[in-house]
């Protein structure tokens, strides 16, 4: 994708001074590291007349996919086609604006050294974006564009030069001048207003990003006519969110008219008082929902099979009704740090009683597994190569047989909601795979025919209402005999 800052100049004033506000040297080529690919800062021209800044980003599909190792999205094919086969690479979208975000945040926030004068004061600016999607067509770009003072110039992108009658795409050539804006807010016009175009965002939409919105939405949103579809489509029509920006929007306008501060306008509440609830880790909501599901189940002996550090085998330990907690995990390293972390060296008699900790691997049938009333693999099939799952599978289900079986696993259709989580990658480095919710689906509910068990799905953590919760949990219940024991 693809964009140009042009400005032009006089010898007393050049227009070179361009490559000071942007702080990128006009007369080098620069390169910087994203989270999604590399953004390329050069200058097609540079004289005291005219100065063209161009910004490209390189997006490479196929790389975020081999970099998630071909497993982000499981194996429906409709999926893993569409992390190859999209606009990403080329058209203007939110992975545009955190480029520019990142490689001209002083840009954006006006601060320039050298030439202070110059980021303070208006510049002949001409911006041109060869390719922006724009869901509501070149109507809506000039909307939104033209009441904050640039002559706007949206052409329809054909859907095919060489046949016309087909019509047009959802993208349009954008051309911005204007002589009346600072860089500094020309940059931030594009910052918001690029991914409410493309209407569409590659990274989770946390409340941080209200304050990021009326940052740089200082100045021009609350009186934008467009403000409330800005605000919704920026905040990829999340109402809480879209109903707080709208709230302290219109406490910023309430104090512009009234010619004083935010706060004093914002006074119902004493400061003091106000105490904003953190949201609980997604980790602490698994384990919550684990434990009450085992609650649930009645277990009293429960096997947590892939213990890793032993923070369940912790949990469970505060509860009496788990009267024996086994932890299993294939590394010793992590079964190590686990017995420092409940410190059993240093338990009571009767506690250190309740909990035993012992290398296994899941691909194996262990006759020790046997006999409890429940066991939980939570967070562990994804860290398995897709052939060996019918090992685990035969290991927990056919061999082992606890009356309950919970395993958790990551959603994959919710990674598009984590702002830090590159498009196509997946959670961790380790994860061979991640499935949709329907992929998990069809796997739990094969296995719990073939094995005698029921299963019932169930979300943890937030569930949204398009991509589903971030983690999706399987509770099996042993209903009968296995297919292969009655074949016997």
């Amino acid at each position: 994708m693809f964009l140009t800052i042009s400005t032009t100049g006089t010898q007393e004033r050049p227009a070179t001074d361009l490559g000071f506000l942007l702080h990128k040297h006009p007369e080098k080529a620069q390169a910087f590291s994203t989270s999604y690919g590399k953004a390329h800062v050069l200058y097609t021209e540079a004289d005291a007349e005219r100065c063209t800044a161009a910004l490209l980003l390189e997006v490479d599909a196929v790389a975020l996919v081999r970099r998630g190792k071909g497993k982000g999205r499981g194996g429906a094919p409709d999926a893993a086609l569409a992390q190859y086969v999209n606009d990403r690479p080329y058209a203007a979208s939110s992975l545009l604006a955190v480029a520019l975000s990142g490689v001209f945040s002083s840009a954006m926030r006006g601060v320039c050294n050298a030439r202070p004068e110059r980021a303070a004061e208006p510049l002949p600016l001409r911006i041109e974006v060869p390719a922006l999607p724009a869901r509501g067509g070149p109507e809506l770009v000039r909307r939104l564009f033209e009441p904050l003072g640039w002559t706007v110039t949206a052409e329809p992108v054909p859907l095919d030069t060489e046949f016309p009658q087909w019509g047009d795409s959802r993208y349009v050539r954008l051309v911005l001048e204007s002589e009346a804006l600072t860089l500094a807010a020309a940059l931030r016009h594009l910052y918001v207003l690029l991914p409410v175009l493309d209407d569409a965002k590659h990274y989770w939409v946390s409340s941080d990003e209200v304050d990021k919105l009326l940052r740089a939405g200082e100045g021009w949103l609350p009186d934008h006519p467009e403000q409330k579809l800005i605000t919704s489509r920026y905040l990829s029509r999340r109402w809480s969110l879209t109903r707080e920006a709208m709230e302290r929007l219109e406490l910023v306008r309430l104090a512009e008219a009234d010619d004083s501060e935010v706060e004093d306008i914002d006074n119902a509440v004493e400061a003091e008082t106000e105490q904003e609830e953190k949201p609980t880790p997604l980790a602490v909501q698994r384990r919550e929902a684990i434990v009450a599901a085992l609650q649930e189940s009645g277990a009293a002996r429960v096997l947590d099979l892939g213990c890793g550090q032993g923070q369940l085998v912790q949990a469970l330990l505060k509860d009496v009704r788990f009267t024996e907690i086994v932890g299993v995990d294939v590394s010793m390293r992590a079964l190590t740090i686990a017995s420092r972390r409940l410190k059993l060296d240093r338990m009571g008699e009767r506690q250190a009683a309740r909990v035993k900790l012992f290398q296994s691997s899941l691909a194996y049938t262990d006759n020790r597994l046997k006999g409890y009333d429940a066991a939980v693999l939570s967070e562990v099939i994804e860290h398995l190569d897709l052939p060996r799952l019918p090992a685990l599978e035969y290991a927990v289900f056919g061999a082992a047989r606890p009356r309950t079986v919970l395993v958790t696993t990551p959603n994959v259709e919710y990674n598009v909601r984590w702002e830090t989580l590159p498009a196509g990658h997946v959670r961790h480095g380790d994860h061979r795979f991640e499935w949709t919710r329907e992929e998990f689906r069809q796997w739990a509910g094969a296995v719990a025919e073939r094995h005698g068990y029921e299963v019932e799905f169930r979300p943890v953590g937030p569930d949204d209402p398009e991509v589903g919760p971030p983690t999706q949990m399987a509770v099996f219940t042993m209903t009968g005999t296995a297919k292969e024991e009655k074949a016997a």
